[in-house]
């Protein structure tokens, strides 16, 4: 009888609190521990970009005016890596403009201080039911990403003709090998990055691709 595999323990979520306000930061985190979750508090911008973690699932609570640097450019700045962290902007002094900025630019809220404690609660859970799952939907492109890496130079000419749509034929064409060689590579490709048909490859590897487009990363 076989063994079952050992289950990996899921990391626990964690609430980032960005605020210069140690007022705030402290009563949001003791509001938060009262229901079990876990919390990070950070007086500015920078402290929280020095800690951060993109291996973690989490979400951040986001004051929008602070000294130095606001939570729009650290808003910015999370864009700028390819992070997808849930983030709810505070703000004492929140308008329409600002508020639509904030979700345009990839926010899941925007709420007026001062705010209602449960109200708080029940958005930031959930903002973190959101965090898991793309944090599973991370962890899947950045293994994927590591497979493309894995990739010989040939079979990534290859894959980028069958991401162009390009048929055997026109590849080996293309690439002045054999069409046997050419299905030799995509058995290949789809074997080492576990992909259950064509389709599925096309759609996972073009989803990794744009997003290393977004970011500044380098396509294989």
């Amino acid at each position: 009888m076989s063994q079952p595999s050992p289950s990996v323990t899921p990391l626990a979520p964690i609430v980032y609190i960005v605020d210069d306000d140690s007022g705030m930061r402290t009563s949001l985190a003791w509001l938060l521990e009262s229901v079990g979750v876990k919390s990070a508090g950070f007086a500015n911008a920078s402290e929280f970009l020095r800690a951060f973690d993109a291996d973690v699932p989490a979400c951040l609570v986001l004051d929008v005016r602070m000294p130095e640097q606001s939570g729009f450019d650290v808003q910015a700045e999370l864009n700028r890596q390819g992070v997808t962290l849930p983030i709810i902007f505070v703000s004492g002094h929140g308008d329409i403009p600002m508020s639509v900025r904030a979700l345009q630019n990839g926010a899941i809220d925007f709420v007026e201080k001062p705010y209602n404690s449960q109200q708080m609660l029940d958005r930031v859970q959930s903002a973190l039911k959101l965090a898991a799952q793309r944090h599973v939907a991370g962890q899947k492109q950045r293994e994927l990403r590591k497979r493309i890496e894995s990739l010989t130079a040939r079979e990534k000419e290859v894959l980028r003709g069958v991401i162009d749509g390009k048929g055997s034929k026109r590849i080996a064409s293309d690439l002045s090998i054999s069409v046997k060689t050419v299905d030799v590579h995509r058995a290949s490709i789809k074997d080492k990055l576990g992909a259950a048909s064509i389709a599925m490859l096309v759609r996972e590897v073009m989803a990794v691709w744009d997003q290393d487009a977004n970011t500044g990363g380098m396509q294989g």
